[in-house]
């Protein structure tokens, strides 16, 4: 888990790290490797050799898609709406499975 995405989403806005390559180096060694970040308030999946990388949603306040001026919360969306943007991740993770089940949902009742 990681707060930072752990590979360059929008290097403008400062969504990766520049130590990334030797966080995941560290990582090289076993199989499969799921990574978990948030930052971004978005989700956004990505798998690059062994490693599955997963971005989630906000419960805070929604961040454009790197569309913007700048980062930061959303301040147009009509509060009808905000639910629609924030959410929750779960994960289930069963050892004898391999990897971990992610659900994504919205704030929306």
């Amino acid at each position: 888990m990681a707060h930072l995405p752990l590979w360059t989403i929008y290097e403008p806005w400062g969504w990766g790290t520049a130590d990334a390559g030797r966080a995941l180096g560290y990582l090289k060694r076993f199989g499969s490797v799921t990574v978990l970040n948030g930052h971004i308030h978005q989700i956004i999946q990505k798998v690059e050799g062994k490693v599955t990388f997963h971005t989630a949603a906000s419960t805070a306040f929604p961040q454009p898609a790197g569309t913007a001026p700048a980062p930061g919360p959303m301040k147009e969306v009509p509060a009808a709406d905000l639910r629609k943007y924030l959410g929750i991740r779960s994960v289930n993770y069963v050892r004898s499975k391999g990897t971990p089940a992610l659900t994504d949902s919205t704030l929306v009742a």
